[in-house]
């Protein structure tokens, strides 16, 4: 007889659906797997660490760079745990706007999900349709702060500014004729709110545009369901959170559970899984996408009400305007120790997290009374996650392997920070 032994393959980190920085040791009996061994460790660029050598309000832009699909998401939970240290309420109309920008994070974060996932499946249209919304939503990320991916919008006590009253423009060009702009800049004529608001009514028609696609094609149901199951009690004790939690059927989200913000005032559900495989993840993202878009809306309506500051009044945390600060003494000096050496923030330690598009994002922040972190630890969502890929994948096929790394929504930037 022949001797048959086990092989060892590496899956990634050039394979496409590895994302650039997976690599997956994966222990083969022919075509089935016996064993998968994530490495990590080549992306590592020290965040923790070097939030501890910054002031405070110097490590928001840290935040955008770890999860690089939420950002705003990332902010808010840093901004959050110092607000707690501070012991600082920022404005109700900045409360909304985060919110707002969260749930905008959430719909870009999912986009970007649904279309990487089809596509390292075999679906190709579907990631073409995900990028156009993406584009509308990146454009209300740069009109609020010029950037259109890292945006550092957050700050303790608020937010950079209030939103826009003017859209950008498109120009016409060689590319596109007077025509063509004009139908581009046609729900670019009031402001931010109302861009948002036209978006929150289009988006519904285009998911039913995903679900099409998707939901009930033969081939998306054949290497999705029955792939990677987890039970609730496993679910639980390999610390999933997010959809992954979700999706195996147990109901837990902290804008529900521990709302932070005014989630509390504002009404959605939380869509839930049966089957824990990754047919039942899908449908828990997409129907969360449905949800933000209801949550969106709730807030624009708000923010149209209510005009108000958008950061507390507070000059030892907050810059004071560029007027004031040209012509005030005061405010010159106030401003000049704000950016070079930050504040102060008591001694203490504080966690504070949010409910990320991927799950349970944290940070945990001691402060030994100066003016940067003594220690910051941050809880990603995606690390538990990709911890149990060797639990989801065995005895499944090589190419089930693609859709559970799918389903896993990971980001290399937060699970190796």
């Amino acid at each position: 007889m022949a001797e048959i032994r086990n092989y060892t393959m590496n899956f990634g980190p050039q394979h496409p659906s590895a994302h650039g920085v997976l690599r997956l040791v994966l222990e083969m009996d022919g075509e089935v797997i016996e064993r998968a061994d994530p490495h990590i460790g080549l992306l590592h660029r020290g965040t923790e660490k070097l939030a501890e050598s910054k002031p405070f309000n110097q490590s928001v832009p840290y935040m955008d760079r770890l999860d690089y699909v939420s950002m705003m998401c990332n902010e808010h939970a840093y901004v959050m745990a110092i607000e707690k240290l501070l012991d600082v309420e920022p404005p109700v109309r900045a409360q909304y706007i985060r919110v707002m920008f969260d749930e905008i994070t959430r719909i870009l974060n999912h986009l970007l999900w649904l279309g990487a996932h089809a596509l390292d499946i075999g679906a190709m249209t579907v990631f073409l349709y995900a990028f156009r919304e993406r584009e509308d939503l990146l454009d209300s990320y740069e009109a609020v702060s010029g950037a259109r991916m890292h945006a550092a919008y957050h700050r303790p006590g608020g937010v950079y500014r209030d939103l826009p009253e003017t859209m950008p423009q498109y120009q016409t060009s060689k590319w596109h004729g007077s025509k063509d702009v004009e139908r581009m800049n046609r729900n670019r004529q009031g402001s931010l709110l109302d861009f948002i608001e036209d978006f929150t009514q289009r988006f519904p028609g285009y998911v039913d545009e995903y679900e099409t696609l998707l939901t009930d094609n033969r081939i998306w149901k054949q290497r999705t369901v029955g792939i990677g199951v987890v039970t609730p009690e496993r679910a639980f004790q390999l610390g999933f959170t997010g959809p992954m939690l979700r999706g195996s059927g147990v109901e837990w989200d902290l804008r529900k559970k521990q709302p932070y913000e005014v989630y509390d005032r504002l009404d959605f559900d939380i869509p839930v899984g049966v089957e824990g495989d990754c047919y039942d993840r899908y449908l828990v993202r997409v129907e969360e996408m449905r949800q933000s878009n209801r949550i969106i809306k709730q807030c624009v309506d708000w923010l149209r009400r209510n005009p108000g500051p958008v950061m507390v009044d507070n000059s030892k945390i907050v810059p004071p305007a560029r007027e004031t600060m040209k012509q005030d003494m005061e405010a010159l000096i106030h401003h000049f120790k704000l950016f070079t050496e930050g504040y102060c923030v008591p001694e203490g330690e504080a966690y504070a997290a949010v409910e990320h598009p991927k799950g349970e994002f944290g940070i945990y922040l001691v402060s030994d009374g100066a003016n940067k972190p003594y220690r910051l630890k941050i809880r990603a969502p995606g690390f538990p996650h990709i911890a149990s890929l060797d639990e989801m994948c065995r005895g499944h096929m090589l190419a089930d392997v693609v859709a559970i790394i799918g389903t896993q929504d990971i980001v290399f930037g937060e699970v190796d920070r």
